[in-house]
């Protein structure tokens, strides 16, 4: 009998625990309140586009978050934030999760994730008056060679690791890596191939430098609180039945991706 006890209010304690556990979890915030928040940059063409006149978003991303939305029955508010403080902005609450992030190291540290939904890989670019100045990825390791990269984003880390010998601006956000390139003030940028196919059909001056194979191919996914277990497994159960249904195909081929 004794022993009965002491397994019932074990049993007791883990169910309570678990309890308060789900009692904390961002879904039952989002439920609760009746609002997810997302935090999104605005600045990633197609994923996440802010059009300044109407306070308003547009994107891959967008579409993405909408649905997401629709289908808990609540609203949906976009937490504007940029990328040196998109992780920063998980960490403390601001809101309940991103839109699309490359997976890193650095982020996981801290941050969860949901299943991947698409990836990218990346590429160097530049303007078409100067890409005959290089014929791959060692061309741009110089120290003649500027290479614009944006503070915070996975691009700088890259840019640090791939270009040691080149002469690396780092710009704020919302500044961008390949503003600086179209204005004359670096070189060389480097971004995904889904933002660097919109790039040359926006901008006829940008061009791709010519290189062997892409880098860092990387799968994209939403960032999410760390610890919440109850919230990851909701968003990673979605993503695989969108997935199933086809919604994750419709939405990439309407933006190009």
């Amino acid at each position: 009998m004794k022993l009965l006890r002491t397994l019932g209010a074990g049993l007791l304690a883990m169910t309570m625990l678990a309890g308060g556990a789900q009692a904390q979890s961002a879904l039952n915030d989002i439920l609760s309140g009746g609002v997810l928040k997302v935090g999104t940059t605005g600045d990633w063409n197609p994923m996440t586009m802010k059009d300044p006149a109407t306070d308003s978003y547009r994107g891959y991303d967008i579409d993405i978050m909408t649905e997401l939305a629709k289908d808990l029955e609540v609203n949906l508010e976009f937490v504007p934030t940029d990328w040196k403080t998109l992780v920063n902005g998980i960490v403390a609450g601001k809101y309940h999760m991103t839109g699309s992030a490359s997976i890193s190291p650095s982020r996981m540290k801290v941050a969860g994730y949901s299943e991947p939904y698409i990836s990218v890989q990346i590429l160097p670019f530049t303007t078409s008056d100067k890409v005959g100045n290089y014929d791959g990825w060692d061309a741009i390791n110089k120290p003649d060679v500027k290479v614009a990269t944006t503070l915070g984003t996975s691009f700088e880390g890259m840019v640090r690791s791939w270009f040691p010998e080149a002469d690396i601006k780092v710009v704020e956000a919302p500044a961008r890596g390949y503003q600086e390139v179209l204005a004359g003030r670096a070189d060389v940028f480097i971004t995904s191939n889904i933002e660097g196919a919109t790039l040359t059909e926006k901008f006829p001056q940008v061009a791709a430098i010519p290189v062997d194979a892409p880098r860092a191919p990387t799968p994209i996914a939403m960032l999410l609180p760390q610890g919440d277990q109850v919230w990851i497994n909701y968003v990673n159960s979605w993503v695989k039945l969108k997935k199933e249904q086809g919604f994750f195909m419709e939405t990439a081929a309407k933006w190009g991706l």
